[in-house]
């Protein structure tokens, strides 16, 4: 085996990894979607929708925050009790709280640790979510420009006038604020449209080579933003995770022990924190429901749209019946390689399309051209409904 897929020892498999990594984008999306629901028929929530990028950043730095604080794990990765442990290689042995199977040495999270890894999880997707944004409207302003021209080409400059009397008079002009500052997001946006598909390129190269690495052993880190904090993500012991209430409970109490004032306002601030806790614990009970809902939701109407759009095969139709020959029509032969209107064999078989019989080319095109009508069915024909047949079947 060239890499670990079972559950055995500290070290988490590149499954595990990947569940925790995918589950704040499925968490957007769900999020997403339940407000859209929503907007339909409340439509504040379309300000929220507006604004989607602040407020789920705003969202996962409530929880991401809180999850460091309490588990020293993101809040995808304790939901699958995964733990983050600092590297420290050159430590002593007391100081250590636990040493992996490979000899490398893991302690808990520091301060600087915790605030580069929300810094890790929250901001820096943050900005890459609008240098996103901004690199698409760059492109489909770049697109429009190449369709249609640009007709926005000194609109800035242009004045807005008055008439006083026999006068004409400039009431406004644009400020010279307003247009530098307007030239200088254009040509922000034209750098960010220049540079963001190198550093989307690289960004993405970096993690599948780090992922790739990880999948094979060779490394401990499983994103390089891993590497810089100097973290290890671990599996909790079981111990660690009956304790994980308790130590809550501790971060808690000790919280509300540090409270001053007089009795009046510790109570309140007391009863505002008890609030503050009850509202992330069911935030993040309501947020896997979502996640959870939304995954169902998405196989069951992707299985719906697969089972409408796949071909559906349907027995072919059955022959129209012959047309009916006429009292005063030519009769048909017994064999059906004779044409009827010369009883020999049919050359350059070809059909009249009103009525489908087959006859010599010659002799039928005669016949319509004098009669103009089907020599069988007596139906009305011109040469135009002879149709040459090549296969004489």
């Amino acid at each position: 085996m060239l890499f670990q897929v079972g559950g055995q020892g500290t070290r988490p498999t590149f499954f595990e990894m990947a569940a925790a990594q995918q589950l704040p984008a499925s968490l957007r999306a769900a999020l997403t979607y339940s407000i859209g629901v929503l907007a339909l028929r409340r439509p504040f929530f379309h300000k929220v929708l507006d604004y989607e990028d602040e407020f789920f950043s705003l969202l996962m730095l409530v929880l991401e925050t809180h999850s460091l604080r309490t588990t020293d794990a993101s809040f995808s990765e304790s939901l699958y009790g995964l733990r983050r442990r600092a590297v420290n290689v050159q430590v002593k042995k007391e100081d250590a709280r636990s040493v992996s199977g490979d000899g490398i040495q893991h302690r808990g999270l520091e301060k600087h640790q915790k605030v580069l890894s929300v810094a890790f999880l929250v901001v820096l997707p943050y900005f890459k979510s609008k240098l996103h944004s901004i690199y698409n409207k760059e492109r489909e302003a770049r697109l429009q420009a190449s369709l249609w021209g640009d007709d926005n080409e000194g609109f800035n400059d242009a004045e807005i006038y008055e008439v006083r009397g026999d006068h004409v008079v400039p009431t406004r002009t644009l400020g010279v604020e307003t247009l530098l500052r307007a030239r200088v997001m254009k040509k922000f946006q034209k750098i960010v449209g220049s540079c963001y598909p190198w550093l989307h390129a690289s960004s993405e190269g970096l993690s599948f080579a780090y992922q790739l690495l990880y999948l094979l052993d060779a490394t401990g880190f499983y994103s390089l933003g891993l590497q810089v904090i100097g973290v290890h993500v671990c599996r909790a012991t079981g111990q660690e995770l009956m304790d994980t209430s308790s130590r809550i409970s501790k971060i808690r109490s000790h919280e509300r022990e540090r409270l001053r004032g007089p009795p009046w306002l510790k109570a309140i601030q007391g009863g505002l924190l008890t609030c503050l806790y009850t509202m992330l614990d069911y935030a993040q009970t309501g947020l896997i429901a979502a996640v959870f809902f939304f995954k169902m939701m998405e196989w069951w109407y992707q299985s719906a749209e697969e089972r409408m759009s796949a071909p559906t095969v349907y027995p072919p139709p059955p022959p129209p019946p012959p047309p009916k020959v006429a009292k005063e029509g030519i009769p048909l032969p017994p064999n059906r390689t004779i044409c009827p209107l010369c009883s020999d064999k049919r050359a350059n078989p070809s059909v009249v399309t009103v009525s489908g019989f087959v006859f010599c080319y010659t002799c039928i095109f005669k016949y319509i051209s004098q009669y103009k009508r089907c020599p069988i069915t007596l139906m009305p024909a011109n040469v135009d409904h002879v149709r040459r047949l090549f296969h004489d079947m």
